[in-house]
């Protein structure tokens, strides 16, 4: 579980934090206040907190308050450098650790009933010890943060607004797309929660299980994912009636966009969700170190909105905000189905028969690291697709495009499948192929099969994690798909071999959502 990697993007998360104290001098230029308080949550476990007023707050005055839970495995510090900015423009602003890790107390609920109390406790405290407005309460987090928020929005009605950033609101769909566990993401979280925090023995079964494959614990497993998940809590939601931000990276491998687009399509209040180019977080974090960040810009806008009551038109804005991995600028759509208004099938014709458990070559990369590199540098993970080796990849390809493609949404896999088991698991995924034959990738999604009659062929719908990203003219697309990639466990039995077929009378193809121009 406690892999070098969990170790080096954890020093290097806690070492970043650590340049938020900057604002704690900034915080004496500006008048703002900054006190360190302990807050009794749920059941009197003593969550670590901060608090910035701004200047001049003297009681005899109200403020909007806006309440951040810390991320996974983060100290209390993380926000300071926002929680001064929103002071600074008069909100009061209370961070707490979120119980179970670092100085907090109790154990780690990942988002339980516990945690949602506990938001509840500390919106509490900030009307009483503070000049906080309980007419105008919002909610705000990254990760971690980000989906306590979303359910404290379920069930507690004096949420107004919330901004939810690189959150889950599907746990399940998060990490067991197409019934496959997300290995790396899974050790990820679990080592970074040993490391910072005190897993509960909840907790510790859970991830047993679930790193075990442990089929027999499998409705158990969703059922806990269920409670921890938003979108289990819509109907609440919308009875609240909280303004909801959800902003997210086109390649964050923790928490994949398409269940928040998912998520956001059904929420009947004010709503924002925006996608950009990166990794989990990676697209909040120039902000929590008081860089100039577009997401943040944003929230602070929303919460303007929606608990000032500033007319500074983010509510008459193209609700759903884009930003390609291709090019630099944003663009804007009424809601997430006109994103890739256009589709265009690729057809999947003839027969290919692949063995398991062989990488082809063909890979999603690493979390917190491929994706990182492609929003800095537009370098995805590649391959070259003419040297895949066919007994252990099925490759297809389109034509040449005479125009650039411009790729917006979710490309959507339909396809029939034998296998030679019961059980199977394979990858898709979507490359940008160039003249020499290098493949980019666009996108990857798993599927995890179980129980099937060997011999007997099943259809086959999945859904590759969405995005944004412009072919260019030349080029053409590829679909590949194989059985091992280091994200994702696989469930392959020795000498399985796998055949992906389409009959004429349903034909396979592979849809691919177009931005209309």
């Amino acid at each position: 579980m406690r892999t070098p990697l969990v170790f080096a993007v954890s020093a290097a998360l806690v070492a970043g934090t650590a340049l938020g104290l900057a604002p704690a001098a900034h915080a004496a230029e500006s008048g703002t206040s900054v006190r360190f308080v302990d807050i009794a949550g749920e059941g009197g476990t003593v969550l670590k907190a901060n608090v910035v007023t701004p200047a001049g707050a003297d009681g005899s005055a109200r403020y909007p308050v806006i309440v951040l839970p810390t991320s996974w495995a983060m100290p209390q510090i993380e926000y300071l450098a926002q929680a001064q900015k929103l002071a600074d423009s008069g909100y009061v602003v209370v961070s707490y650790n979120s119980r179970g890790f670092w100085q907090s107390g109790g154990e780690i609920e990942t988002a339980g009933p516990k945690d949602v109390a506990d938001a509840s406790k500390v919106i509490d405290w900030a009307l009483a010890h503070t000049p906080a407005d309980p007419a105008k309460v919002g909610m705000a987090g990254v990760s971690y943060g980000a989906g306590i928020s979303l359910l404290a929005a379920a069930h507690d009605k004096r949420i107004r607004a919330v901004a939810a950033l690189s959150g889950w609101a599907d746990l399940i769909e998060s990490i067991y797309s197409g019934r496959t566990q997300h290995l790396q993401a899974a050790g990820l979280l679990g080592g970074a929660g040993f490391l910072t925090g005190r897993p509960g023995p909840e907790l510790r079964q859970i991830l047993s299980d679930f790193l075990a494959s442990n089929l027999a614990k499998e409705g158990e497993m969703i059922e806990w994912g269920r409670q921890r998940s938003a979108a289990t809590q819509l109907d609440r939601i919308n009875a609240n009636g909280a303004a909801i931000m959800l902003g997210n990276a086109w390649g964050d491998t923790i928490f994949p966009p398409n269940q928040y687009a998912s998520f956001y399509e059904k929420l009947q209040g004010p709503k924002r969700l925006e996608f950009r180019p990166g990794d989990h977080a990676t697209a909040e974090a120039t902000g929590l170190l008081g860089l100039p960040n577009d997401t943040w810009t944003s929230a602070h806008r929303w919460f303007d909105r929606y608990l000032k009551g500033a007319d500074n038109g983010i509510d008459r804005e193209q609700p759903v905000q884009l930003k390609s991995r291709s090019t630099g600028g944003y663009e804007g759509y009424p809601d997430w189905k006109s994103v890739g208004a256009n589709e265009r099938k690729i057809a999947l014709g003839g027969s290919q028969r692949i063995w398991a458990n062989v990488d082809s070559g063909a890979n999603g990369g690493i979390v917190m690291l491929s994706n990182l590199l492609d929003q800095i540098l537009r370098t995805p993970p590649v391959a070259s697709i003419p040297l895949l080796p066919r007994s252990f990849a099925g490759v297809w390809q389109s034509e040449r495009y005479g125009s650039a493609q411009k790729v917006r949404g979710t490309a959507k896999l339909h396809t029939t499948v034998t296998s030679t088991k019961e059980s199977g698991t394979f990858v898709a995924y979507l490359y940008d192929v160039g003249p020499l034959g290098l493949g980019k990738l666009v996108s990857n999604a798993p599927y995890t099969f179980h129980d099937k009659t060997p011999g007997t062929p099943f259809g086959v719908d999945l859904e590759l994690f969405s995005t944004a990203y412009d072919v260019p003219a030349g080029h053409r697309l590829a679909l590949v798909v194989d059985t091992v990639d280091p994200l994702y466990i696989e469930h392959n039995p020795t000498g399985a071999q796998l055949t992906f077929s389409s009959p004429q009378t349903d034909p396979s193809y592979l849809s691919v959502p177009l931005r209309a121009e």
